[in-house]
């Protein structure tokens, strides 16, 4: 299967993720790439929980590694995986998911976030979420436009094929997929295999989904009050 790659490049790219994730951590503060694997040790050296997670620090090459400002939020997906896989992961490498528009990317975040949600059989309650954007400039193979071509990998209810077809690409050293959202009509997203792509990645407003206990039928923005 040939696969056109083309350049993509979203000023910024959205994503979301909940606000249980910390907002700083040392290797925001590294200026020198030279550093990150040095300070990437004495992280881990004086965290107990990163000592235990020490073997999944390997799965990023040391040639894809960044710093400085919010290469944390950039590298947080890559270093530590989803063991239960996603649409171009099955849990053996680490991806970062990203839209080209906040529309999408609430779209997107809604339909995982219900699928845990149900699972674990939570309660009504309020989910916070904060929105990240990045700057996406790097050549992706392109299968956007492909939803009649590829009907597998765009499957709505199975990751199989598009498990296969992200594998191939990782062992090519493929930067990522664009791709059309499967949640979002029209909506556009990109699933980054490594890291050097992004830059500037940084946090934007913070949302609320509500779950009712069944789906999130509401979702706004927080902000805080000050007089």
């Amino acid at each position: 299967m040939n696969i056109p790659v083309n350049r993509v490049q979203w000023e910024p790219c959205w994503r979301i993720i909940p606000t249980r994730y910390p907002d700083e951590r040392i290797l925001e503060k590294v200026a020198d790439p030279d550093d990150v694997e040095v300070v990437s040790d004495l992280e881990l050296m004086t965290n107990e929980r990163l000592r235990q997670e020490r073997g999944e620090v390997a799965i990023v090459a040391p040639v894809d590694l960044i710093s400085g400002p919010g290469s944390e939020y950039i590298m947080a997906p890559f270093t530590y995986r989803n063991p239960e896989g996603s649409r171009f992961s099955n849990g053996q490498h680490g991806i970062y998911y990203a839209a080209r528009t906040l529309p999408t990317a609430v779209e997107e975040t809604k339909h995982h976030r219900q699928i845990f949600m149900s699972r674990t059989q939570e309660v009504a309650m309020r989910l916070e979420m904060r929105v990240l954007t990045a700057d996406l400039d790097g050549h992706l193979h392109d299968i956007r436009g492909m939803q009649r071509k590829l009907p597998q990998i765009y499957s709505r209810t199975s990751y199989a094929a598009s498990q296969e077809l992200a594998d191939r690409l990782v062992k090519e050293s493929s930067y990522g997929i664009a791709y059309n959202s499967v949640r979002h009509k029209g909506g556009q997203c990109a699933a980054v295999l490594r890291p050097p792509v992004l830059n500037h990645c940084r946090q934007k407003q913070q949302l609320i989904f509500e779950w009712n206990g069944r789906k999130i039928d509401k979702v706004y923005e927080l902000h805080e009050y000050s007089d």
